[in-house]
C-alpha cells in the first residue's frame, strides 16, 4: 500500500457515547468483517468488556476503504477505552496515530472524559474530526451539543461537525471520507533503518509475547533478527502480520503500518510497552521517546482463595504484560498467606482486574480494602512512603503524615450543583473554582484521593441523576490527621483488614465496621470477639454469636452457675485451640469497602 493512502486514527469519547458501535459500523462498511461475523462490540472481546458494556483494552484493526476518488485506502483503527480509569490506554493509542475522531453523544453533550481525551489529543498535536452521535434519538439536543463542541474548540464550527447515528449507520460514510480528507498520512521513511513503537502487547501461552507495533521508519520482515532498545532484548521474529480484527500473517510491514510481531519470548518482563523495536543488524540511531509510566492511584492486596499462589503469580504477570498500568509486588499476610500488593488506576480498574483473573485464568482472589500512598515523616527525621496500611508506623513514632490530594473537575447541570458541592464537602473536598461550559457548570474541587477511591464516582452519579461526570488529576501531597485502624478477630490481629482513615472519621467508621463484621465473620462454636483498635485503644467491639453445641446440657441436672462455668471453660478451650484458624471470606473485606 502506498504510504500516502494510509490513515492511522483512533476514536476517543466519553464512556457509553457509542465509540464501539461506530467502530463496528466502520468495519461493516469497509467489509472488514462479513455479515455472519458481525456482532455488537466486536472489538470488545474480553468477558468483562461484554459484561460492563465498556472498552477496557485498546484494540487495533486494519480496514480497506474504497474512497470516492476511486483509490483504495488503508485505515488502521486503534480502539480506545472511555472510562476515566483507563486514560493511560488512550494516551498509548494516540501516540501511535496521526489523528482522531472525537465522538460526542447528542443526548448528553460534552462530558468530562470528552474534555480529558480532547486535551490528551491536543497534547500530541493531533488533528480531530468532531462527530455528533445518536442524532436520530428523540432526546437528542443537537443545537446544545454543537454549542458545547464550539465552546470546547472554536475550530469545531457546526459545518465541521459530522452528524451521525452509529447504530443505524446514518452519516457514517461521511465519517469515512472525512478520515481520508482531514487526517494526514504517515510521514515515515521506508528506506531508513527499522524503527517501530511497541504500543501494546499480549501474552499467548504457545507463542509467547505478541507485541503490537506501529512502524515509524523502515521495513519489518519475518523471520528477522530484532532488538528492543530500552530492554536490550534480542530475538528473532516468529511471524508478523496485521489485525483484521483477527491475526492475519504478512510477509513484511512498511513504514506507516500498524501490525503485530510474534516474539517467542516467554518472559513477560522482557517487553515493555513504549519500547523501540529495531533491526539487530542495522539498528536505528535514536530510540523513540516512549511513554510516561502510568501512576497507580489505588493499592489493594490480592490473595488466592485456594492457596494456589503459583497460579496467581503466573496470572498477574501475564495481566501486567497486557495491562502495564497494573503493578504488583509480592507480600505476605499472617491471616491470608502469600499474595500481592497491587497498584491500580482506580477502583473500577481494580474490579476489572479481579474479574479478568476469574474469567481468563479461573482464579478466585480475596481483595483487601483499597488504599492510597501516604508519605510519613518520623520524629527522627526519616521519611517513609507507605503503600500498605500494615506498614504504617506506630503512632508514637510519627511526626506528620501527608496524603495525596486530587484536583477533581466535576461537570454537572446547574440543577445538580448544590447536591454535588454538598457531596464534595462530605468527602473533605474544597472548592477551588467554579465556571460555566455552555449549559453545564464545571466545579474544580481539591479532594483527598482516599475519599474518591471507592464510592465517590457512583455517589456523584446518584446525586446528579446520572448527568455529572468526573475528571481527576494529581494536585499535591498535604498534611492530614490520619490514624491506622487495626482489626482483631478472636483476639488475634488480622493484618489484611488494617486500613488508614482520618481521625475524625475513626469512631463512626469503626462502629459501622464491627457491626458489618458481626454478620460476615464465619461463626464458630463460641462467641468470637471482633475489635477495632486505634492507637492502642479499642474504639468498637462486637461479639459474633456462636454456633455451639452446649456442653452444659448433657441430660444431667446442673445448677445455673454450674452450667455457666462449663460454658466458660468450653469457650476458652475452643478459642485457644483455634485462635488463628478462622478463614475469612471476601464478604469480610467487602464490609470495609461498604463503610
Amino acid at each position: 500500500m502506498n504510504q500516502r493512502n494510509i490513515r492511522n486514527f483512533t476514536i476517543i469519547a466519553h464512556i457509553d457515547h457509542g465509540k464501539s458501535t461506530l467502530a463496528d459500523q466502520i468495519m461493516a462498511l469497509t467489509k472488514t468483517v462479513s455479515t455472519r461475523e458481525q456482532r455488537a462490540q466486536l472489538l470488545d472481546d474480553m468477558a468483562v468488556e461484554q459484561a460492563h458494556g465498556v472498552t477496557v483494552k485498546a484494540r487495533t484493526v486494519r480496514n480497506y476503504y474504497q474512497a470516492e476518488d476511486g483509490q483504495e485506502y488503508e485505515y488502521n483503527l486503534i480502539d480506545t477505552p472511555g472510562h476515566v480509569d483507563f486514560n493511560y490506554e488512550v494516551a498509548k493509542s494516540l501516540s501511535a496515530t496521526e489523528g482522531a475522531i472525537l465522538l460526542v453523544d447528542a443526548t448528553q453533550g460534552v462530558q468530562a472524559q470528552t474534555i480529558a481525551n480532547y486535551r490528551i489529543a491536543k497534547k500530541h498535536h493531533l488533528p480531530l474530526i468532531p462527530v455528533l452521535n445518536k442524532v436520530d434519538l428523540a432526546s437528542a439536543d443537537i443545537e446544545a451539543a454543537l454549542a458545547e463542541l464550539h465552546d470546547l474548540d472554536s475550530a469545531f464550527t457546526p459545518d465541521q461537525v459530522l452528524l451521525i447515528s452509529a447504530k443505524t449507520g446514518q452519516g457514517v460514510p461521511a465519517v469515512l471520507e472525512a478520515i481520508r480528507t482531514r487526517l494526514p498520512a504517515p510521514t515515515g521513511d521506508a528506506t531508513a533503518p527499522l524503527k517501530a513503537l511497541v504500543f501494546d502487547s499480549l501474552y499467548d501461552p504457545y507463542q509467547g509475547v505478541i507485541a503490537y507495533v506501529r512502524l515509524i521508519d523502515g521495513q519489518l520482515k519475518s523471520p528477522q533478527a530484532l532488538n528492543l532498545m530500552a530492554a536490550d532484548c534480542h530475538f528473532t521474529s516468529k511471524s508478523i502480520g496485521v489485525m483484521t480484527p483477527n491475526m492475519l500473517p504478512q510477509t513484511n510491514l512498511h513504514a506507516g503500518d500498524v501490525g503485530y510481531v510474534v516474539t517467542g519470548i516467554k518472559d513477560p518482563k522482557q517487553i515493555r510497552v513504549g519500547d523501540t523495536l529495531t533491526s539487530a543488524e542495522t539498528p536505528t540511531s535514536q530510540p523513540l521517546p516512549g511513554y510516561e509510566p502510568a501512576k497507580s492511584m489505588v493499592f489493594a492486596g490480592l490473595y488466592p482463595q485456594n492457596n494456589d499462589f503459583p497460579a496467581l503469580k503466573a496470572a498477574v504477570q501475564k495481566l501486567n504484560l497486557n495491562d502495564p498500568s497494573f503493578t504488583f509486588v509480592e507480600e505476605r499476610s499472617e491471616a491470608l498467606g502469600v499474595g500481592f500488593r497491587c497498584g491500580f488506576l482506580g477502583a473500577f480498574h481494580l474490579q476489572i482486574i479481579r474479574e479478568r483473573l476469574q474469567d481468563e485464568y479461573g482464579i478466585d482472589v480475596l481483595t483487601t480494602a483499597p488504599n492510597v500512598t501516604y508519605h510519613v515523616t518520623l520524629k527522627n527525621g526519616q521519611h517513609v512512603v507507605v503503600n500498605n496500611p500494615v506498614q504504617f508506623p506506630a503512632f508514637s513514632l510519627i511526626e506528620q503524615v501527608e496524603e495525596p490530594f486530587m484536583k477533581a473537575e466535576i461537570t454537572t447541570p446547574d440543577a445538580s450543583l448544590n447536591a454535588v458541592l454538598k457531596l464534595a464537602e462530605q468527602h473533605k473536598g474544597t472548592l477551588i473554582d467554579l465556571s460555566n461550559n455552555g449549559e453545564l457548570v464545571v466545579a474544580v474541587v481539591k479532594i483527598p484521593l482516599s475519599e474518591i477511591a471507592s464510592h465517590f464516582f457512583s455517589e456523584l452519579k446518584s446525586v446528579s441523576h446520572g448527568f455529572a461526570s468526573l475528571n481527576t488529576t494529581f494536585y499535591d501531597n498535604e498534611v492530614s490527621d490520619l490514624v491506622k485502624v487495626e482489626v482483631d478477630i478472636n483476639y488475634a490481629p488480622v493484618d489484611a483488614l488494617t486500613f488508614v482513615v482520618h481521625r475524625e472519621d475513626a469512631p463512626q467508621m469503626t462502629q459501622q465496621l464491627v457491626i458489618g463484621l458481626k454478620s460476615t465473620v464465619p461463626r464458630q462454636l463460641y462467641p468470637t470477639p471482633v475489635q477495632a483498635i486505634v492507637e492502642g485503644k479499642v474504639l468498637a467491639r462486637v461479639d459474633v454469636p456462636p454456633l455451639r453445641k452446649n456442653a452444659a446440657v448433657n441430660g444431667d441436672k446442673h445448677s445455673v452457675s454450674k452450667k455457666a462455668a462449663l460454658l466458660r471453660r468450653q469457650s476458652a478451650n475452643k478459642r485457644r485451640a483455634t485462635k488463628n484458624t478462622i478463614k475469612l471470606p471476601q464478604s469480610v473485606f467487602n464490609t470495609i469497602l461498604g463503610i
